[in-house]
């Protein structure tokens, strides 16, 4: 089992300090343990979490349900259908979004193509020279 200290453990989770202890105050991180001195290290187990509270949050998981999954979690094996089922229907929910965005981002690209269909001012270079402004100097 190896040690990590704080800034460690951020770097390694992708989480700032303040994520980090966020996390502990409100139950999300349980058990973290202490140095003698009052520093908390992180194991490897802990950063086990973070990597699925990075998945959960970045995929929209609310911070109550990441906190029920946890606590389902450290419950026992006989909460496995309820943690199952919570990431179900948290898949659902991003399948949605992911569908909504992918139809979104259609529609931007196509917003790009009519943009770049739609003739545009020469580049200066192209311009006949009576057009230019101000004395033919090279630039």
């Amino acid at each position: 089992m190896s040690g990590y200290a704080p800034a460690e453990a951020a770097r390694r989770s992708g989480f700032s300090l303040d994520t980090l202890r966020y996390y502990e105050k409100i139950g999300l991180l349980a058990d973290v343990g202490r140095t003698t001195g009052g520093q908390r290290v992180f194991t490897d187990d802990d950063l086990g979490w973070l990597v699925l509270f990075r998945c959960l949050r970045d995929t929209g998981m609310p911070i109550a349900q990441m906190c029920r999954y946890a606590e389902l979690a450290r419950e026992g094996d006989h909460t496995v259908d309820e943690r199952r089922e919570l990431l179900k229907q948290h898949a659902v929910r991003v399948e949605e979004q992911m569908l909504l965005l992918s139809r979104q981002y259609e529609h931007l690209r196509e917003k790009i193509r009519f943009y770049e269909r739609l003739p545009g001012p020469a580049p200066e270079a192209e311009r006949p020279t009576a057009t230019r402004p101000g004395p033919a100097v090279s630039r």
